[in-house]
């Protein structure tokens, strides 16, 4: 592995590049180990690119098909991280699971529908929608 160090008086944000010829165990562990420096950032996967999101911008988090997803407004990402360690990094005023498979981010979140018997339905700015599940309904309500 070859490590560069370039300053620059006119940088105002330190970034990491990595650049390599294909993902290895080598390369994961780096994001992992920049992305647990960095605990305002998750970090997400597009076309085989890594990308580093900011937790501001995230909608949702959610499994499925035993993998782990990403919802921001501009995209979807596959995080290589297990759905209750991104809930561990994440704040827990503003970020609350609602189900077994689920996260969201209340910031991003325009109402509650109560009128479900039984059940929450989330609806966020951007238009989509979920369903708490009845486990996390009492743990909502108390939130709100």
């Amino acid at each position: 592995m070859k490590i560069e160090v370039k300053l620059d008086e006119t940088c105002e944000e330190t970034s990491v590049t990595i650049v390599a010829k294909k993902m290895t165990d080598e390369v994961n562990e780096l994001v992992s180990r920049l992305s647990n420096h960095c605990q305002d950032l998750i970090v997400g996967f597009c076309d085989g690119i890594v990308i580093m999101i900011d937790k501001n911008i995230i909608i949702r988090i959610y499994t499925a098909n035993q993998k782990v997803f990403i919802v921001t407004a501009s995209n979807e990402y596959s995080a290589r991280l297990r759905l209750y360690q991104l809930e561990e990094r994440l704040n827990g005023s503003e970020f609350v699971r609602i189900s077994h498979s689920e996260i969201i981010n209340l910031k991003m979140v325009r109402d509650f529908d109560l009128s479900f018997a039984g059940s929450i339905c989330v609806r966020f700015h951007n238009g989509s929608t979920t369903y708490v599940s009845r486990r996390y309904v009492s743990k909502i309500k108390t939130i709100l």
